[in-house]
């Protein structure tokens, strides 16, 4: 009884009756309850009781096999006791009434020689004579020293039960006890007495939840893990979730054990539901949840008595509630995959195509239907292929394409017809392009021989070249655009495989001349069309003067003023749907270039999102790079991580990245926030795609931002090698001009301090030159501050303050915070005409600069600037300390006070009143406070401060207040 555990209520009234039976007034005791929950335990502490008390026992096991045996249990008990012979067999006696006798009148023999216990188990399981002679045995017992003991399986199946065991009887002849699973304690003891009391605790709770705190599950559990994982969870282990990890198999055995005891009906039901695992659904007209509707229709069983046993499941703890679905799952997946043992594949698969006909009749979501659909093989039905196709889209409309690839692999089993099919691959293809090491190539080179229509052909034949390209197979994705047919002849069709030829042999630069080559005939620079091109293409559109002006605009052979000026007119001109991303993408890149970035995000929005451009388009990579830099050139660093992470760049370095915008910028972000280490870290985990070569521009950019990173780290060689590298990396066959990438200014630096002035000053001139000509003051002001550091003197001097003040001038006001584009400029402006005044020996003249470079720097979230300034004021002599520069901590009481009045709606001249201050002194206070709060007008003044300041500013009626009444 030592192991018992829970069972003091039964044990307690075990005792009573065996007391009272010894006194000599025998009555009926009955252990009841679900399988698994201890009652053959109970019936052998019985055994053990009646004979520590001197009781004789007779006891045995009802089984299936003898129930068409009339009073089989019966003769086995009490027959070979008393010394019955064959000719006793109740064969003999087909009414069994005297065999009955003969087997009470034995049952009175042995009591009159002392008390007797008898324990029978699993009554149930009993022909329906022995049945009948125990319960009339029961009526019988009071006077007799007997104490019978029987033990009944009582639980909810889906099979409709018939009449208990003490059915008929009067209460007072019988006790009954029903028995259930353990509580938490009591079954964390059990685990504990397997493994020691130091048991991982987590550990603990996974077995009783795989057993659902059941006996006999939780005591064939312990068996299989005291084999498998004797520690008990100690070296952090978790509960196996398949039982082939158990052996030597009690536990399945067990499970097993209790679906056949439940009935085949409830077996069939038991394991349904583990194979379709999420069976929520809608309720149907007799109120019955969708769950076990569901469940009913795929078994053929009642959906009530269905109902009813998910009900005594759930609170046998058999069964849970999903917490986020709700629907019901078993307790464990241990527990699950144990119900599931032994079902074969067969009938798994026609489960769910039931469950799959069920629910598509019902209506449920093409979704709910497609799930089961995956899992029965191809069904060869048209309606099969639709509903996945249906499917595929939900999943792609919320979002989840790894479900969608599953749809669209489904329906592509199924018959589809070519159109279809063709679309489903090519679908398909976008979704594994960002997964799949193939990019989809297999799949869009049979769409594109199912296609018919032109257009079809040219965006499947678009679509399969972007996927070479990616490869690094440029020759390729050219030859598939070159062998289209009837393109020619369409010139919409002619101006958008021209367009995205050239995108293709952007990196390639023998490939690029040729195609930019073909792009340059197709309109002359007047912007009318050649005959010849007008011949051969068609008539150029906007698209492709875009993309041409790109080409010029990257090169610095244009000025952002006229490229501003011609784009305003060329997307704003009619382009067919075939084109018009061309147009978008290549238009939001050259606006990005000129520093309109609100109007480079709109383009690449609706790019985007307004025609759908789809991965596998090649403007769907130019339009992420867009709304990267403009992330960039805004300074808000997070942003451009947290896009870099969504393009699956590593931004940890924790696995392989491909050279290209998105790794250069994601770089940069890490170095200007001073994170260096993850910086290096990015770029040592950046390799060249495949198939590149040195003048792929892209790969360019990704090497200018490794040489600011070797150069903020001191390899000043290694950054010099990487910069004049990225020069040989221009768009267009020309080297990239500064508004593209600042490498000469780069690269004149890290000549400076190499010690190479002349080298330096070369390549700063040039860099001047460049940028005057393209003529933005972010371009310029940089340009000008390289060329000052490397001039010095008093001109360098002159240089460096003409880049302050021309990056100041292009403010929206004077004294406000610039904007972050011209900040990031600004800052280092700043700083280097602060050191160039420090060097002249005016350092008093240089701290208010670096002081307002360290707000910018503070501001735009520039850790590695800000950290230079501090570095440069204190060699002019300044003291730096700890205090913010920004925000609101960072303003003085006066500005405190002046701003809180000023938020109150109170004027200049009313705050000069109250405060007794200068009107001057009032104006210059709030222009600090602007640049520390970051704003721009006095509107936003009550969004910027706190609550508490506005409510410690004076009031007219505050004596504390000087001035006031």
């Amino acid at each position: 009884m030592a192991s018992l555990f829970e069972r003091a209520d039964a044990l307690a009234l075990l005792s009573s009756e065996a007391r009272r039976a010894r006194a000599g007034s025998g009555r009926l005791l009955l252990f009841r309850g679900p399988t698994g929950t201890g009652r053959s335990a109970l019936l052998r502490a019985s055994i053990r009781h009646g004979a520590d008390h001197g009781m004789q026992v007779l006891t045995v096991s009802c089984s299936p096999e003898e129930s068409g045996e009339p009073l089989a249990p019966l003769r086995k008990m009490l027959w070979p006791a008393a010394g019955c012979g064959p000719e006793d067999d109740p064969a003999t006696d087909p009414g069994h009434r005297r065999h009955a006798d003969r087997l009470w009148r034995l049952l009175c023999s042995r009591a009159a020689d002392a008390p007797l216990l008898l324990a029978v188990d699993d009554v149930h399981l009993a022909d329906h004579a022995s049945r009948r002679w125990l319960l009339d045995a029961a009526r019988r017992l009071a006077g007799l020293p007997v104490l019978m003991v029987v033990t009944e399986r009582v639980q909810y199946d889906v099979t409709p039960p018939t009449p208990g065991f003490s059915h008929g009887l009067a209460p007072s002849l019988v006790r009954v006890h029903t028995c259930g699973p353990l509580g938490r304690p009591a079954a964390g003891a059990m685990v504990h007495e397997a493994f020691g009391p130091d048991t991982d605790p987590a550990w603990t709770e996974e077995c009783v939840a795989a057993s659902a705190g059941h006996p006999l599950l939780l005591r064939a559990l312990l068996d299989d893990l005291r084999v498998v994982a004797p520690d008990g969870g100690r070296s952090g282990s978790a509960l196996p979730d398949t039982c082939a990890d158990l052996y030597p198999g009690a536990f399945v055995a067990a499970v097993t054990w209790w679906l056949d005891s439940a009935g085949h009906e409830t077996a069939t039901v038991a394991r349904t539901l583990a194979e379709v695992k999420g069976c929520a659904g809608r309720a149907d007209e007799r109120d019955v949840p969708g769950r076990e509707c569901l469940l009913a229709a795929v078994t053929g069983s009642g959906p009530a008595r269905v109902l009813g046993w998910t009900t005594a499941m759930t609170r046998l703890g058999l069964l849970r509630p999903d917490p986020v679905q709700g629907d019901l799952r078993f307790a464990h997946p241990l527990l699950r995959d144990a119900v599931l043992d032994g079902w074969s594949h067969e009938r798994r698969e026609a489960v769910h195509r039931a469950a799959a006909d069920f629910r598509y009749r019902r209506g449920d979501s093409a979704e709910e239907v497609a799930g089961h659909l995956l899992r029965t093989g191809p069904v060869g039905m048209p309606r099969s292929a639709a509903t996945l196709l249906d499917a595929a889209a939900e999943a792609t409309r919320a979002g989840r394409t790894g479900d969608a690839a599953d749809y669209l692999r489904g329906a592509l089993d199924e018959p589809l017809a070519p159109g279809p099919r063709a679309e489903a691959l090519v679908e398909l293809a976008t979704l594994e392009s960002a997964t799949e090491t193939s990019g989809g190539i297999p799949r869009l080179t049979e769409a594109l021989r199912l296609r018919e229509r032109p257009r079809d052909r040219v965006l499947t034949a678009i679509a399969l070249g972007t996927a070479l390209t990616r490869r690094g197979e440029r020759r390729a994705a050219l030859d598939v655009l070159r062998g289209l047919d009837g393109v020619r002849e369409d010139p919409v069709l002619a101006r958008t495989v021209l367009a995205a030829s050239a995108l293709f042999a952007e990196r390639d630069p023998a490939l690029g001349r040729a195609v930019r080559a073909e792009l340059g005939t197709a309109r002359g620079d007047d912007g009318h069309t050649s005959g010849a091109a007008a011949g051969a293409t068609g008539p150029s559109g906007p698209a492709l003067q875009v993309l041409r002006l790109r080409y010029g605009a990257a090169a610095g052979l244009v000025t952002a003023e006229e490229a501003l000026r011609r784009l305003r007119g060329l997307t704003t001109a009619p382009e067919d749907p075939l084109a018009a991303p061309y147009l978008l993408g290549a238009a939001a890149c050259v606006a990005q270039w000129a520093d309109a970035l609100d109007w480079a995000d709109q383009l690449a929005a609706a790019g985007l999102a307004g025609h759908r451009v789809s991965p596998l388009h090649p403007v769907h990579d130019l339009l992420l790079q867009v709304r990267i830099d403009t992330a960039a050139a805004r300074g808000d660093f997070a942003r451009v991580l947290t896009y870099a992470e969504e393009n699956g760049l590593p931004v940890d370095g924790a696995g392989p990245a491909v050279a290209g915008s998105v790794a250069a910028q994601a770089v940069l972000a890490l170095v200007r926030t001073d994170r260096l280490a993850e910086a290096r870290r990015l770029a040592d985990g950046v390799t060249v795609t495949a198939g590149s070569v040195e003048d792929d521009w892209e790969a360019g950019r990704f090497r200018y931002a490794r040489g600011v990173v070797r150069a903020a780290s001191g390899d000043r060689h290694g950054a010099l090698a990487d910069f004049l590298a990225c020069g040989r990396s221009g768009l267009g066959g020309e080297p990239a001009g500064p508004a593209v990438t600042p490498w000469r200014s780069a690269a004149a630096e890290v000549q400076w301090a190499l010690g190479r002035p002349r080298e330096a000053l070369a390549l700063a001139n040039e860099e001047y030159r460049l940028a005057t000509a393209w003529g933005t003051p972010r371009v310029v002001g940089r340009a000008l501050r390289v060329l000052a550091e490397v001039t010095g003197g008093r001109r360098g001097l002159a240089l460096a303050e003409q880049a302050v003040e021309l990056l100041r001038g292009a403010s929206p006001a004077p004294g406000a915070v610039p904007e972050p584009e011209l900040g990031l400029e600004l800052a280092p402006a700043l700083v280097s005409y602060g050191r160039l005044l420090t060097a002249a020996g005016h350092p008093r003249r240089a701290r208010p600069l670096l002081r307002e470079a360290s707000v910018i720097a503070e501001r735009l979230g520039a850790a590695g600037l800000l950290t230079l300034t501090q570095d440069v004021l204190r060699v002019g002599g300044a003291r730096t300390g700890s205090a913010p520069l920004t925000g609101e901590a960072a303003l003085t009481g006066s500005e405190r006070r002046v701003a809180a009045l000023a938020a109150d709606g109170r004027t200049n001249a009313e705050i000069s009143d109250l405060l007794h201050l200068a009107r001057r002194t009032v104006e210059t206070h709030l222009t600090s406070t602007y640049r520390k709060l970051g704003i721009q007008r006095r509107a936003d003044l009550a969004g910027a401060l706190t609550v508490t300041t506005m409510t410690t500013a004076p009031s007219r009626r505050d004596p504390g207040c000087p001035g006031t009444l």
